[in-house]
């Protein structure tokens, strides 16, 4: 049994973690920090072999150097830093994803590939209105896969969740490639994948589900 923390356990998409960490037959929830249950990551740190972070752009980067000078692999969904200074961090492994669902992983693949063909591309993301960052992580590493500039549009509106539309436009056409979450269950299937697969990454950090999959 994996023992996994949550670091932003009362979050909308941490106590949603809990409940796939629960549901998982390999997996014991070893512990749930958050500053709105009194508890800090240092705290469950002992307990953990794996912690997930789904907390905010200013405290993913601390938390990650807490898990790993603990020993303890991280899996981090926070988007909006800046992972480079865990590259001369040992002793445990961090995956960074700025989207755990697979069909947004499969959405920026199949952008990098059009855009190799198609003349021009621009991006519109849309998530609920307290998302802290703008463009989200999942737009802005589509934009770095791809050839040429591509523009960037957010939209933050009560009621979403994530929402990636990538519009291509050529002579005489036009391609969309886009891709909904309408529920934050859609992230768990690739949070527990790499649950299970972050103690056994070759480097430190990965970013992107696509290396898992």
């Amino acid at each position: 049994m994996i023992r996994v923390g949550v670091c932003g356990a009362a979050g909308r998409v941490g106590s949603t973690v809990c409940e796939a960490v629960e549901s998982a037959d390999d997996m014991t929830l070893a512990g749930r920090a958050d500053p709105q249950l009194g508890v800090a990551l240092a705290e469950i740190l002992g307990d953990c072999e794996v912690v997930v972070d789904f907390t905010t752009p200013d405290t993913a980067l601390e938390n990650a150097l807490a898990c790993v000078r603990a020993g303890v692999h991280a899996v981090v969904g926070t988007t909006g830093w800046d992972p480079s200074p865990l590259r001369s961090e040992r002793g445990a492994n961090v995956f960074v994803a700025p989207n755990f669902a697979i069909g947004a992983v499969l959405m920026m693949q199949f952008a990098a590939e059009a855009s190799k063909y198609m003349a021009k591309a621009e991006i519109i993301e849309l998530h609920h209105d307290r998302k802290l960052d703008a463009p989200s992580g999942t737009a802005a590493r589509t934009a770095e896969l791809m050839d040429g500039e591509v523009p960037i549009h957010s939209v933050r509106l009560p009621g979403l969740v994530a929402h990636h539309e990538v519009i291509f436009r050529d002579v005489g056409q036009t391609l969309t490639i886009r891709h909904d979450s309408t529920d934050r269950t859609s992230f768990m299937p690739g949070v527990l994948l790499a649950i299970r697969r972050v103690g056994d990454l070759p480097e430190s950090p990965v970013i992107g589900l696509e290396h898992l999959l």
